[in-house]
């Protein structure tokens, strides 16, 4: 109140903020949601969380995630699921990675939080819970102090209950940092300025790719209904192709464990984190590493090592980054005849918990948020209505790098078009 008084408020001044687990909190407990560094209190901050800080931000608790970040619908945590907020009869998942953070601001237990993507781990529990997630372009937030998974992959972006949030997040969450070798030294204007901005005129591409069959036919009706209201806003709606999506997958489920095996090699017990004591040191790697990390831990470090190994890593690795390159380029190339991609952001809504035992099925979950994480390229995804069931519907849009101001101008004027603006029933009032 005295620096609202004084006139030397930030622009987040008071405002509560949830932070997803994988952001280190000086002197706080940073687990990534994971046992083996379930007592591990960081003596720094991460660049992210300390410049929400610097503008007045409090931070409201840390929140559950997938283990490392590792998971599509926050059911690797090692302390336990998070719960859709939309649930009705059934627990419902709130998607993964960053569920917690998606599930505290649809309940309205949070303003507004943190989260990380990697593949999708922001969009689509945004979408799951019924609000805004937006991945900026890679190299846009410093990725310093944030745990670990896949270094390429792994951005910073906020999870809000309004575009206008969003915007309002990402103004202070972003910015060049010399700690990380990966941002971005590229200025970016107030997000808040372009909020009204005409999208008259603006090309809206849409992939045939994303049209596929298995989606959802309610997420087909929003989507179309969607596309209707760009046109009707001036914009123009054509029809673009990005071939080498059906390559995306596999691609991300190569290179995201290939790093995650990296980055995970310093969880021995040496240094911080649990330490299961042995009699030889080969002993205690093994019980700290096989006791400390959670099965789908444990799966994406065996396919990350496999993929790497000797005899192999031409074959996977190697290829899957030239892949990746094709993925990138296709981009690349549709941008220079549209401004702008309308996908959806799930192939369904939020499924119950425990639903989808199989890993296969599970990654299916991110089949449109993959390319754009692969591409480097900023996507948002809003909500636009409810299913037959009562759950939150999202579509994804996605910008050139670099390009978030247009991005939030067209994402506000398609949030205004469908005017979803209802919350759960167990939503804090």
């Amino acid at each position: 109140d005295k620096k609202i008084q004084q006139g030397t408020a930030g622009p987040l001044e008071g405002i509560p903020i949830g932070v997803k687990d994988m952001f280190c909190t000086k002197n706080i407990k940073t687990t990534a949601s994971s046992k083996i560094l379930e007592n591990f209190y960081p003596t720094y901050e991460s660049t992210v969380t300390q410049n929400l800080w610097n503008d007045g931000a409090v931070m409201l608790g840390k929140l559950s995630c997938d283990e490392f970040a590792m998971g599509s619908s926050n059911e690797t945590a090692a302390k336990g699921n998070v719960i859709n907020p939309w649930s009705k009869t059934n627990p419902m998942s709130p998607g993964g990675s960053s569920g917690g953070s998606a599930a505290a601001v649809a309940a309205r237990s949070a303003l507004a939080a943190t989260g990380t993507d990697t593949g999708g781990s922001i969009r689509q529990p945004a979408a799951f819970c019924g609000i805004t997630g937006l991945k900026p372009t890679y190299g846009r937030c410093s990725r310093w102090g944030i745990v670990a998974f896949s270094s390429s992959l792994d951005q910073a972006g906020p999870l809000t209950r309004t575009v206008s949030d969003a915007a309002l997040m990402l103004n202070s969450m972003a910015g060049y940092d010399v700690k990380d070798s990966t941002s971005a030294n590229i200025s970016m204007p107030d997000l808040m300025t372009y909020l009204d901005n005409s999208i008259k005129g603006k090309k809206i591409g849409i992939p045939k790719e994303y049209t596929q069959d298995g989606i959802s036919q309610d997420i087909m009706k929003f989507y179309e209904s969607s596309i209707s209201w760009l046109k009707d806003s001036g914009a123009e709606i054509v029809p673009v192709s990005l071939p080498h999506t059906k390559y995306a997958l596999p691609v991300y489920y190569i290179i995201a464990p290939a790093e995650a095996s990296s980055n995970l090699a310093r969880y021995d017990g040496v240094r911080y984190g649990v330490r299961n004591e042995a009699a030889t040191l080969d002993e205690m790697y093994e019980l700290t590493r096989g006791n400390g990390f959670g099965d789908e831990v444990k799966r994406r470090i065996m396919i990350g090592t496999y993929v790497l190994s000797s005899g192999y890593y031409d074959a996977y690795y190697l290829k899957a980054q030239k892949v990746r390159r094709l993925i990138k380029e296709d981009f690349e190339n549709v941008f220079k005849n549209v401004d702008y991609l309308l996908t959806p952001s799930t192939p369904t809504t939020a499924f119950e918990l425990g639903q989808k035992q199989d890993p296969l099925t599970m990654y299916l979950n991110d089949i449109f948020t993959v390319p754009a994480s692969l591409a480097g390229v900023p996507g948002i995804s809003i909500p636009v209505g409810l299913d037959n069931s009562g759950l939150p519907v999202g579509v994804q849009l996605i910008a050139n790098s670099f390009d978030e101001p247009g991005l939030i101008s067209v994402a506000r004027t398609l949030e205004k078009c469908a005017d979803f603006n209802l919350i759960p029933d167990g939503a804090a009032k």
